[in-house]
């Protein structure tokens, strides 16, 4: 890891920089896919497929034979272990409901705000290296809980042509209501569009690499929303000696392992953390399966001394992590200070990947800095807010007179008029 002591602020932009490619460098390619899935539906998904995934499909829908395989080949361990998981989601996501709130703003002027489910979403869920089953469930559960009527899924395939048993389980128990084995830019168009076979969606939900993360974007040209810029993984740790190096380590490590283009970076106010961190990552990485992988993210990431609270505070503001772990003697200064964070975990024995699968809190999550502006997912994103208002005769004459004033400054003479028609009926009456 890249160690970094005192940085200037003028310098944090260039050493907090993500190792990630532009949009420049991607849209060319993603603009080509999406046009050719428009025109050409199914058979521009499987020509992708085959390219991109290496396997020809017979059908891009997993079968309810294929589904009542997955139940059987899954282990019990890994059932209960969903069921769990599940079960705190779902308490956190239905904690987040909320009741119709009403008012009456002036006499005879009522004005309530509903919620209503978005009726048509598609989740994306990476298979790649590691199949994220657990998404599923961050992403499918809030879905449920809200009323979505229909949940789409799109996945990759492996070369065999197969979906990963523990995505499909768990796309069944979470009420997903088709999955089909497409990935990538090729699925993200598929769902912005619809083809032949893959319904078109009004809002694409889920995590994926650049390429994906680019056509989720695109995708909001054609009319669809997303729920937020979500590409390569990233965790920032906060810690000081009384934080525990190995669990830094580990927790370092369990984002690197994510994938090439992962970071992770340690903001310390101790030198003599980082030499520890930096020895413990070493032996650890050595004991893991995707070493090669999280070395690669490991050389992208970053050890930060700084030399007060103050300083570091505002350099991890700057950097907007998706994932901030908070090891420090003086915890609170960080809770309450923190304004750019996708999820925050705090103390030694608050593991990041607690969040990922089983807390109950979501992990989908914004990264590249879009925590500055952007919540990770919650319930919400799966609601609409409507507002509605019924007015009186007495509440239109309590307001009306306001309204014709303001429509004819504007000088929208129409608006002052539906107005006018109203409170000359009741002055006749």
């Amino acid at each position: 890891m890249n160690k970094i002591y005192t940085p200037d602020p003028k310098d944090w932009k260039e050493i907090l920089k993500r190792p990630t490619q532009t949009v420049e460098d991607i849209e060319a390619t993603v603009t080509d896919i999406f046009k050719e899935v428009k025109q050409k539906g199914d058979i521009a998904v499987a020509k992708y497929t085959s390219i991109f995934d290496g396997v020809t499909l017979d059908a891009n829908i997993v079968s309810p034979q294929e589904i009542d395989d997955a139940s059987v080949l899954l282990s019990q361990d890994v059932k209960e272990a969903i069921a769990l998981a599940k079960s705190n989601i779902e308490k956190f996501h239905k904690a987040q409901q909320t009741e119709r709130i009403t008012i009456e703003t002036t006499p005879g002027v009522s004005c309530w705000q509903e919620k209503r489910p978005i009726q048509k979403v598609g989740l994306y869920i990476p298979g790649g290296t590691a199949p994220l089953f657990s998404t599923i469930l961050m992403l499918a559960i809030p879905a449920k809980i809200a009323g979505c009527k229909e949940i789409v899924l799109c996945t990759p395939p492996s070369k065999e042509g197969a979906v990963n048993p523990a995505i499909i389980y768990a796309a069944q128990v979470c009420g997903v209501t088709k999955i089909y084995k497409v990935g990538g830019i090729q699925a993200i168009a598929a769902m912005t569009f619809g083809t032949e076979t893959i319904p078109q969606v009004y809002k694409i939900f889920g995590p994926g690499n650049q390429f994906v993360t680019v056509a989720k974007q695109l995708a909001t040209k054609y009319g669809v929303a997303i729920d937020m810029p979500a590409g390569p993984s990233e965790l920032l740790v906060v810690a000081d000696d009384t934080a525990d190096a190995a669990f830094v380590a580990s927790d370092l490590l369990s984002q690197a392992e994510h994938g090439t283009d992962s970071q992770v970076i340690l903001v310390t106010t101790s030198r003599t953390l980082i030499t520890a961190v930096e020895k413990e990552i070493q032996m650890q990485m050595s004991t893991l399966s995707r070493k090669r992988i999280a070395q690669k993210a490991i050389d992208n990431s970053k050890l930060i001394y700084v030399e007060d609270d103050a300083t570091a505070l505002a350099l991890i503001d700057e950097y907007g992590p998706e994932h901030f772990i908070i090891c420090m003697e003086n915890e609170g200064f960080y809770i309450n200070g923190i304004q750019n964070a996708g999820s925050v975990f705090i103390g030694n024995y608050t593991p990041e990947s607690a969040g990922d699968y089983a807390s109950g809190t979501n992990h989908t999550l914004p990264t590249n800095g879009y925590a500055k502006q952007y919540s990770g997912v919650n319930l919400d994103s799966f609601l609409k807010s409507m507002t509605f208002q019924k007015i009186s005769e007495q509440g239109i004459k309590n307001i009306g007179t306001a309204i014709e004033v303001m429509a004819a400054a504007e000088g929208l003479e129409a608006h002052k008029n539906a107005v006018t028609l109203r409170l000359s009926k009741l002055t006749k009456a």
